[in-house]
């Protein structure tokens, strides 16, 4: 008889961004005239740069060429996109990263999850509440949490609250953790970390033999000159990190899929029998086996980013979201909602009103304002009470949601 994995019945609320939808849909079904402005999940609207598509255009009229034809590619990626990436996103800013180090994936969500396949079902794993719930439901599904709690909280993992009272930067647990999912410009806080707290991170790390799961998904969105980019900007981050990048929000890749990520050579953790095992080999192993790679056409779309057009276009893309964000973080503060975040990301935090409850702050502004945002809660039980507006959409629609927001929840 056949067996399903149980750890999956234990995500009995289902994912958060599907139940969003369920909502969302239901409403619209109800009220068809109604016109929804969504501002939930953190899908770009805007469209592809011009150097990306030109290249892209290319490498298919290369393909119906049988001189310039490309069939399978190598797992981790061709070494034209990864040498680019090494001398543009780290080299140039001081780390210590060859291309040979880097992996090229069609995305750091799946990514994220991936990973664990390559550690142990005994490590202890320590995430930041709120958090992305992907960091979560993937170690639920792999097994490594027990049930979860009436606050929605699994057993086995630590959780480390980030709050309006420290900045939203998590302090260093108080017991030992194997796996520390950090992430920056974080996700749903849009907070972002100094030097000096990524180095009381690393330095934890180190002293505990544990690995950070670094997510740096957002970084080309930070503003202020003195936050690191890259964890590997911190001394000893080599010895201890591994981080996750991706095109979907800098260049506009989420319908086009192409990430990227990072582990050291330096890179070890310890087998059964208590010897130091490289992970670079572990996941080089892991991608060749069940990964095909990224395709040469998403690729060449993905190294014209480097270009100096590219460049360009896609500074021009962040900064366009970025004044997205400083619309709607000064739209709501002139309402008299308590904001956050939306400096060095494309997410503003907001302190729900009236005392609302996040799912309730949901609802009421789905069905007064007719805009779609994501409940605080559904990132974790310390999202409760807060609330994530997207800054990824139109300028004509961020300014709408913001009327409507504004004259429906004036404090």
């Amino acid at each position: 008889m056949a067996t399903i994995n149980d750890n999956y019945l234990k995500l009995k609320a289902g994912y958060l961004f599907p139940e969003i939808a369920r909502r969302v849909n239901a409403f619209a079904e109800a009220n068809p005239d109604a016109k929804i402005i969504r501002l939930g999940i953190g899908d770009v609207t805007e469209p592809l740069p011009e150097a990306c598509r030109t290249a892209m255009i290319k490498a298919v009229e290369e393909m119906g060429d049988r001189n310039t034809f490309k069939g399978y590619g190598p797992e981790q990626g061709y070494a034209w996109l990864r040498e680019k990436i090494a001398a543009n996103d780290f080299q140039a800013r001081g780390c210590e990263v060859d291309a040979s180090e880097i992996f090229i994936s069609d995305g750091s969500k799946c990514d994220t999850g991936n990973i664990l396949d390559i550690f142990g079902d005994n490590n202890i794993i320590a995430v930041t509440d709120p958090v992305y719930p992907v960091y979560v439901d993937t170690n639920v599904m792999a097994g490594h949490t027990g049930e979860a709690s009436e606050k929605g909280e699994f057993a086995g993992l630590i959780y480390l609250p980030i709050t309006a009272e420290n900045n939203f930067t998590a302090s260093l647990p108080t017991e030992k953790a194997d796996l520390i999912y950090l992430c920056f410009p974080n996700n749903p806080t849009g907070a972002v970390a100094t030097k000096e707290h990524l180095k009381a991170w690393v330095d934890y790390a180190k002293a505990n033999n544990a690995i950070i799961f670094y997510d740096a998904a957002y970084e080309a969105f930070i503003t202020e000159s003195n936050i690191p980019h890259s964890i590997y900007e911190i001394e000893g981050a080599r010895d201890c990190a591994i981080e996750f990048r991706s095109f979907s929000k800098t260049a506009g890749f989420t319908g086009t899929r192409c990430a990227f990520t990072v582990v050291p050579k330096t890179l070890t953790a310890k087998a059964a029998d208590g010897s130091d095992v490289e992970l670079w080999k572990l996941w080089n192993r892991r991608q060749s086996t069940k990964f095909n790679g990224v395709s040469y056409i998403v690729q060449k779309g993905a190294e014209a980013v480097y270009s100096e057009a590219g460049k360009a276009q896609v500074k021009a893309l962040v900064s366009f979201y970025l004044e997205n964000a400083r619309i709607i973080r000064e739209q709501l503060t002139s309402a008299g909602i308590a904001v956050y975040g939306g400096v060095n990301a494309p997410y503003v935090w907001l302190k729900t009103p009236n005392n609302l409850s996040s799912w309730d702050f949901f609802d009421k502004l789905l069905q007064n304002c007719n805009v779609v945002g994501t409940p605080g809660s559904g990132f974790g039980a310390a999202g409760e009470g807060y609330f994530r507006i997207s800054a990824f959409n139109s300028r004509e629609n961020v300014e709408e949601a913001m009327k409507r927001i504004t004259e429906k929840f004036k404090v």
